[in-house]
């Protein structure tokens, strides 16, 4: 039976409420959330968070291209010590953004390639980002793509084109609230009427990107709002939602493989 799954997350952070958050997306059958790492204590506590919600929450284990510049020499031993537990489902957030450049794009490449090949390593899926990178990014992952054991873009707000270079590979591609953005989510839409259905995962990158579509008091994004962003797709594309649903939870569970978590 088909449910919600945000794949998304960013806990721990202080406008997300324990175990509050978590009861309100259950209760919006939201049955699945991924926390996203995106340095290793970062992806140590999410770990801690996921631990606490064994059937619910799993975590990834990553280093964020804006933390590049602060890796330590020994930082894929402690992502590859994460990994080794079963809730960690993916490599990342990793990725190049070339947008503020917090860290020197030399710096990420090595981050990220680092990780590239972690992924590969241990077999497990890549959780990616990028802003304004996407040719040096693109370059990369085509090297990597035929090892690698999967990988997702992670809210992606790219174009039709940059869309299209991504599924070639085999990649798929999160979708997030950004899309019911009346401005800045024109480009997204055009891409999602194009996108295959078995490509397709949901998240909300919570607490950012507050669907502009939702009028509530509260602006902090969470996991309980995936079936109005998932609701919005499909109407969009003319899709009946359950069929939509049940696509996107099918590709959550073959890209992360935690289909054993829901069987019960």
């Amino acid at each position: 039976m088909a449910h919600w799954f945000d794949i998304g997350i960013n806990l721990p952070d202080k406008r997300l409420l324990l175990p509050d958050v978590i009861e309100h997306a259950l209760n919006a059958d939201v049955m699945g959330m991924l926390l996203i790492g995106t340095e290793v204590q970062q992806s140590q506590d999410a770990l801690s968070i996921a631990q606490q919600f064994p059937q619910t929450l799993f975590s990834t284990a990553g280093i964020h291209p804006h933390h590049a510049k602060d890796a330590t020499p020994d930082f894929i031993q402690q992502l590859s010590h994460l990994a080794n537990n079963q809730k960690v489902v993916a490599i990342g957030e990793c990725g190049l953004d070339f947008n503020r450049n917090f860290s020197p794009p030399a710096t990420q490449l090595r981050i990220f390639e680092q990780q590239l090949e972690l992924a590969c390593e241990l077999q497990l899926p890549v959780y990616l980002h990028e802003r304004d990178a996407f040719s040096e990014q693109f370059a990369l992952l085509k090297t990597y793509s035929s090892k690698l054991a999967g990988a997702v873009v992670h809210c992606f707000t790219g174009n039709l084109k940059e869309m299209e270079a991504y599924l070639e590979l085999g990649f798929y591609i999160g979708v997030t609230g950004w899309v019911c953005d009346p401005k800045r989510g024109e480009s997204l839409r055009e891409a999602v009427l194009e996108l295959p259905s078995d490509r397709m995962l949901l998240e909300t990158d919570s607490p950012y990107l507050f669907p502009k579509t939702l009028k509530t008091k509260s602006r902090n994004n969470q996991p309980a709002n995936i079936p109005h962003i998932a609701e919005y797709i499909a109407n969009l594309r003319n899709q009946e939602l359950q069929d939509l649903q049940q696509s996107c939870w099918q590709n959550t569970m073959n890209l992360f493989a935690v289909g054993a978590n829901f069987e019960n």
